[in-house]
């Protein structure tokens, strides 16, 4: 899937971006409402993720231009503002889904997953498959010729980052920036 994340927080956005990369989606950032509903406005995306207290056009008046605008992808608030009346007002101006921060990478796959499915109307496939090894990543279970094997979170998270780049070599910072979530800094 192509996901735009529209988030303020940098840092935040793009941990979300390279989490979903890893998951095997694209995804890209904006940071401020304005330039999020442009970018959203494209027709070439499949999912948005979209912060609520944004500069330039909160995240609640964006989605509503968009609905405005005929744009019907899924579109996920991810926010702090966690009352009834904050959740009530992201979901009626046309959001698909409500989560609040902090929250769990697990929950935010599962529901760009969710997601994904009622928009397409069928599972997506989420099995990556190599010489033997067979990884779901929805279920979090790795199987090596049938027989299940358990693997820390980690040691899945860089399976899954292997699997999605078979026949590629991939540099010890590639591999720590995308597996580890943070830059890579050449004296470690």
């Amino acid at each position: 899937m192509n996901i735009l994340v529209i988030e303020d927080d940098r840092r935040l956005a793009d941990l979300i971006a390279r989490r979903l990369r890893i998951a095997g989606h694209v995804a890209e950032t904006c940071d401020d409402g304005s330039a999020g509903l442009e970018r959203a406005s494209a027709g070439d995306l499949d999912l948005a993720i979209v912060d609520v207290m944004l500069p330039e056009m909160d995240g609640v008046s964006l989605t509503r231009m968009l609905r405005t605008r005929g744009v019907a992808m899924p579109i996920l608030m991810l926010t702090a503002r966690d009352g009834v009346d904050d959740r009530v007002d992201g979901l009626r101006s046309g959001a698909d889904d409500y989560l609040i921060k902090p929250f769990a990478f697990d929950e935010l796959l599962a529901r760009v997953d969710a997601l994904a499915r009622r928009s397409r109307g069928a599972p997506a496939e989420a099995v990556l498959r190599h010489d033997g090894v067979s990884l779901d990543r929805r279920a979090r279970r790795v199987h090596v010729r049938g027989d299940e094997v358990e693997l820390t979170s980690k040691e899945f998270d860089l399976l899954t980052c292997l699997l999605e780049h078979q026949g590629r070599v991939l540099t010890r910072a590639e591999l720590k920036e995308l597996v580890w979530d943070f830059p890579f800094d050449a004296q470690t």
